[in-house]
């Protein structure tokens, strides 16, 4: 189990938020004040110092603009490869972007 924010399926999933945040135009500070937060919020989950649960990545989804689901979908698909590219599980579907 992943219990370490320095885990690699959890720097996955904060990458896939960061290029959401990036991808959609918004900074750090626009996305914490969409949260009802702070700059220092945002840049702590990104970069692993501070664990964020499934309502807080439903949350930051919906800030960005972008669905939940299909986010976590995409995080699922990019878990299932290893970094050599190759599927740790044989039949892991194609990439599906949010």
């Amino acid at each position: 189990m992943a219990n370490s924010t320095h885990h690699d399926d959890y720097q996955r999933l904060l990458a896939l938020l960061k290029q959401l945040r990036r991808e959609s135009g918004v900074t750090q500070v626009e996305l914490g004040q969409r949260l009802g937060n702070t700059q220092t919020f945002v840049s702590k989950f990104e970069r692993g110092e501070r664990r964020i649960d499934v309502v807080e990545f439903v949350e930051i989804c919906e800030a960005l603009g972008a669905d939940p689901g299909s986010a976590f979908a995409t995080y699922l698909i990019d878990r299932a490869r290893p970094p050599g590219g190759r599927n740790r599980k044989l039949g892991a579907p194609r990439r599906v972007r949010p």
